[in-house]
Parts: structure tokens; sequence; C-alpha cells
């Protein structure tokens, strides 16, 4: 990397520090999820969530759509995603109801989903409630993707809900994700020769967390040689054929800032995120581990714009304020605490930190 390149990446740097700093002041709210669910018809082994067949539902749809009603009132839509995710959303009761509320009322949104459900009816029904973007999982090649999602067949019917949707040329953005770990990081270069024939919109390649189930299984977890691999395959991949992507995790280093991905590091859990929990408790990313100091309100008995102009203050401060390590760090100004989805908070430190791996 040129000196050159390596100072104007500081300059963008020293402003989205700057703009941290703002945001712990002046929150913009820019991505609101609702957790729909936790049933799901796949049970991965690293879902961050723990779903499974036959858990439970959120909110009954009335109670979304009041949310809805509170947000239009007092966000600008424009610059506003509905991200609808869960378990598996298409699950839900009432799906198609509460998004074509959704759509009525002038609401962008978009979906994660396991695509296994997505026949062409389904596809039209997407396109009729108005859903823009869909991020699809396909995390390997068919015998790993079906054996690490727990569901025989699942990838022959994820590339069919891919085509279905396809198919029908009217969505913004039709995204793929593949979670990587240590068994199926050498599935990429045949994966990618995959996904680059067919009309998708974007690969979107992230690492393995140390979260949900994941921790159950530290085998499965990255390497620091697997770590670097991953980052060297999506910058060489990036000047190819689709567009691949690295997730919005962690800050990289100023060699691999902005070669991986098309933005600069920033959590924005809290200031540019917040999330509906299937309980229907208000909270910032809903990756972050599930405990009672992050809940803000419940949209039972708190509006949730209410919670959001005035609460939050537990995500309106940089996270290496709680880690020593963090605080002493060099890089603190730029990476902050790194993401909070990450972070053990029952002893104050950074699960994941790529400094002396990347830089």
């Amino acid at each position: 990397m040129s000196p050159d390149i390596n100072e104007a990446k500081k300059v963008y740097l020293d402003r989205k520090a700057e703009e941290r700093a703002r945001l712990f002041k002046e929150p913009d709210l820019i991505y609101l999820f609702f957790e729909l669910t936790r049933s799901c018809n796949e049970k991965c082994f690293h879902c961050g969530s723990s779903c499974a067949p036959g858990l439970g539902h959120g909110p009954d749809k009335e109670a979304f759509k009041a949310v809805l009603d509170d947000v239009k009132e007092h966000f600008d839509l424009k610059k506003l995603q509905l991200c609808i995710t869960g378990g598996e959303p298409l699950l839900y009761p009432g799906f198609a109801d509460l998004l074509g509320y959704a759509n009525e009322q002038g609401f962008r949104w978009g979906m994660t989903t396991n695509a296994t459900l997505i026949t062409k009816d389904v596809a039209k029904m997407l396109e009729d409630t108005g859903m823009g973007t869909v991020s699809v999982s396909i995390d390997g090649l068919r015998e790993t993707h079906d054996r690490q999602r727990g569901l025989a067949g699942g990838y022959d019917k994820a590339m069919r809900g891919i085509e279905n949707l396809i198919e029908r040329n009217v969505f913004r953005h039709i995204q793929v994700t593949t979670v990587v770990n240590h068994k199926n990081i050498g599935e990429l270069d045949e994966l990618y020769k995959i996904l680059d024939e067919i009309d998708i919109d974007s690969w979107r390649v992230i690492g393995i967390e140390p979260m949900g189930r994941a921790l159950d299984y530290p085998d499965m977890l990255l390497t620091p040689e697997d770590q670097r691999y991953l980052f060297d395959f999506i910058r060489e991949k990036r000047t190819q054929g689709i567009p691949v992507n690295y997730g919005c995790s962690h800050f990289l280093g100023l060699e691999y800032e902005r070669e991986v991905r098309d933005w600069f590091f920033y959590c924005g859990a809290g200031t540019h995120t917040a999330a509906i929990r299937i309980n229907g408790d208000i909270t910032a990313c809903l990756d972050i581990e599930d405990r009672p100091e992050f809940v803000q309100g419940n949209i039972a008995t708190d509006k949730f714009s209410d919670v959001w102009f005035n609460r939050f203050q537990a995500f309106r401060k940089p996270l290496s304020s709680l880690c020593a390590e963090c605080r002493d760090c060099e890089w603190e100004k730029w990476c902050a605490g790194g993401s909070r989805h990450c972070f053990d908070y029952d002893n104050n430190k950074q699960r994941v930190c790529f400094k002396d791996i990347l830089f």
C-alpha cells in the first residue's frame, strides 16, 4: 500500500471518528430491524440467535404496525431502511399483511432469509408487498451448506429461491451472504464461480463470529491464517466479477480498510441502528448479546420514538470506554473498541480484534 493511499485513508478515518463523536450526541436512525420470529426451518450451527424449528414468533402484526405508525411520524422515511429478519421471517403469521402495510406507509424494506420457502408465488408476494432488497444465506457448496444449516436439500431449495427472485426482475438488490468458518473456507473459490454465473447483485462474505451457537464449536472458528486468507480472497475477487464485500464488522487496519468493502469501519449500533426483538424489547443491533442492560424499552409499554430520542445511553459512548486494553491502543481513535456484537461484556474485552493478525 502506497504512502499516499495510507494518508488518504487516515483522512477518511479521522472524519469517521469525528462523525462517531457527533452521532453519540445526535443519533441518526437509518436501519430499523424487526425480529419477526425465532422459528426457522433450518438449525444453523453458527446462528447468533440460536434459532430452530418450532420456536416462538414476535409481537402480533398490529403491534408492529403501531411501531411503523410512530416511526413514520417522527423519522424521515427517505433515509430509513426497514430490515426484516428472524429466524426465517417467512414463517411469521401475517407476514404479507404486515409488510404490505409497511409498503403502503412508504417504508423501504428488505429481508434476510434462507430462501428455501421462496416459491414463484412467494416471490410474487414479495414483489406485491414492495420488498426492495434481500440477502440469502448460502454457506458453502451443496453438502457443506446442508450439513452446516441442518436441512437436507436446503442448498437446492435456496438456489431455486434465488432464481425465483431473479425471475421477477423487480428487486433492487439481491445479495448472497456466506458465513465463512474453518471447515468451509476452502470452498470459496468454487462458490465464487457458481455465484458469478447467476444474476445476483453482490456477495457478502463474513467470518464466523464467536457468539450464539458458534461458541459451542471452537474448532469451527477462523484461525489467524484463515482470516488473512479470507481478506486476501475478498480483495482479489473485488477486481473481477460480481461485487464482493466483507460485512460491517471490525476495524481492519490501514492495509484492508476500504479494500474489502465499500466503506470504512463504523459500528452504528444505537446511533444508526435499532431493533425490536421477538418479545417486543427495544434494543440496538440484534447480534449484540441479549442482556438486561441493553434493553431500552418495550413496544408494549413504550413508544419507539421516545426510547430512541431519550434512552440508548449504553450505546452512545465508545465501546473502548469499557476496556482498558482498547483505551490504551494506538488504533483506538479509529476502532473505538470494535464491534459491539462480539464484545465480552462479562470480562469487558473484545473477542475479535485484528491487531497483530492483519496489522
